[in-house]
């Protein structure tokens, strides 16, 4: 609605300085203002959100309850302020992509996606669940993730399909093998990967009732630490293949292909729905499914 107050972001950031600050007086030395600003300030935030941000003390000020929830959003609010000056200003594409992809895949294409949209692209990398939010904020332009969960608002594109690998040391019984079978992974040590990424819920589905019988003896943050895991002889792993090649090329590891059953990722790229064909998104989008075709 038109008419429905918006959030003033002098406000918030009036609000963030006096939490990472610890008092009114300091946040007001840090923004180079008046104390009785700062709290005029924070007092018509906690009007406007109809609720009290900040426990006032001689000695510090901290958030309460609801100001420790308001916290996250605040940052973002303020993060989406310079990110949106920037943009405009400086015309970068900023594309956000999930572990696997920003590592592995993506190098070997930035220069040429640059060329193809017209500006220069700033990469950033996190965990697939990380790069989803920073989506929905307005903090990255595109996405690109292992796994995506059809949140509304948003477009999302194949670009490329990886398929999935199964990693043991050299030391292992199965590294003379080319293949297993994917029931010979139920009761083997399994080492998991990055949380969020789809690799778990691709196994268990292909797996069906079996998938109850499979035991992740470690869970890792990222695919680097799972490799390194799997190579200390702490369990096998299931990877994308494009992330062990140079693994498989030193002769490090061992991958297999499982037998009778083709596990995959398809690899989405996500965009606001809507954005103008014009868009350097769209742009983007389009050359990356163009370039990827045999270049992965």
């Amino acid at each position: 609605m038109l008419d429905e107050e918006l959030l003033n972001l002098t406000q918030v950031r009036a609000f963030l300085a006096v939490v990472d600050q610890g008092g009114f007086r300091e946040a007001a030395a840090a923004l180079g203002c008046a104390q009785p600003t700062v709290s005029q300030l924070v007092r018509k935030l906690e009007e406007a959100l109809g609720d009290l941000l900040i426990v006032r003390g001689h000695a510090q000020c901290l958030p309460t309850k609801s100001g420790s929830q308001f916290l996250p959003f605040a940052r973002a609010l303020l993060r989406v302020d310079r990110r949106g000056r920037a943009a405009v200003k400086a015309g970068q594409l900023v594309v956000g992509a999930s572990s696997n992809i920003g590592i592995y895949l993506l190098p070997v294409l930035m220069k040429k996606l640059s060329d193809a949209c017209g500006q220069p692209i700033e990469l950033k990398i996190g965990s697939n669940p990380e790069i989803a939010d920073q989506l929905e904020s307005g903090e990255i332009d595109v996405g690109l993730m292992e796994w995506w969960d059809e949140r509304p608002g948003f477009e999302a594109t194949p670009w490329n399909r990886q398929s999935l690998v199964v990693i043991v040391p050299r030391t292992h019984p199965w590294a003379r093998r080319k293949m297993v079978s994917i029931e010979e992974l139920v009761g083997k040590p399994l080492v998991g990967g990055e949380p969020g990424s789809g690799t778990g819920t691709l196994l268990r589905k292909a797996l069906g009732a079996s998938s109850s019988q499979l035991r992740t003896t470690y869970q890792l943050g990222s695919t680097d630490a799972v490799k390194a895991a799997v190579k200390a002889g702490l369990g096998i792993s299931l990877v994308m293949e494009s992330s062990v090649r140079e693994e498989v090329r030193h002769r490090s590891l061992v991958a297999l292909e499982l037998e009778d059953v083709d596990l995959a990722k398809e690899l989405q790229s996500i965009i606001p729905a809507n954005l103008p064909s014009s868009s350097p998104s769209r742009a983007f989008v389009s050359a990356l499914g163009e370039l990827s075709k045999g270049a992965l």
